[in-house]
């Protein structure tokens, strides 16, 4: 174990917590008006109601911080470099799209973006599989959310060229 100390544990945790919520406070930042800018898009069939989002994403984040604080609290800095850079990584997309796809009304961008998101969070589930699986499966609702906000932001961008462009 990296660190064993539980009070540099309990600031680890709580490190990894905060970051994921920062990363949730810029989308916030980003999305005051979403709500309204959602409703008024032209939606399928199967997509939810906008009051669903902030829930899953506070579940999400939770997730994820408690992810990462896993393999960190495991390896450390230095024995999973790649794993938690991966993750920085994936938070900085993670809170891109919101931006891109709610404020620029970017339909295109926010696709191509996504994807690189989803490719991301793949990466890092996979970088996290090999020094620690239970933050791995941490990851697994994180990925599948995000599966189905790509092919929710693909149908919007169908449904909404004028609105989306």
């Amino acid at each position: 174990m990296a660190h064993p100390n539980a009070k540099i544990q309990a600031l680890g945790l709580a490190g990894w917590l905060v970051a994921t919520f920062v990363t949730g406070g810029i989308g916030a930042i980003a999305s005051v008006r979403a709500a309204a800018f959602y409703g008024e898009l032209s939606q399928p069939s199967w997509a939810p109601p906008a009051w669903l989002f902030g829930p899953v994403w506070s579940v999400l984040y939770v997730l994820m911080g408690i992810a990462a604080w896993l393999v960190w609290r495991e390896h450390g800095f230095r024995g999973a470099s790649t794993a938690l850079k991966l993750f920085v990584v994936q938070l900085f997309a993670n809170a891109l799209w919101t931006w891109i796809f709610f404020v620029w009304h970017q339909g295109a961008l926010s696709l191509a973006e996504i994807v690189v998101l989803w490719l991301l969070i793949a990466g890092t589930l996979v970088a996290f599989w090999r020094l620690h699986r239970l933050a791995a499966l941490l990851l697994v609702p994180y990925l599948a959310w995000v599966s189905f906000a790509t092919a929710l932001t693909a149908s919007l961008w169908w449904l909404n060229p004028a609105a989306l462009g």
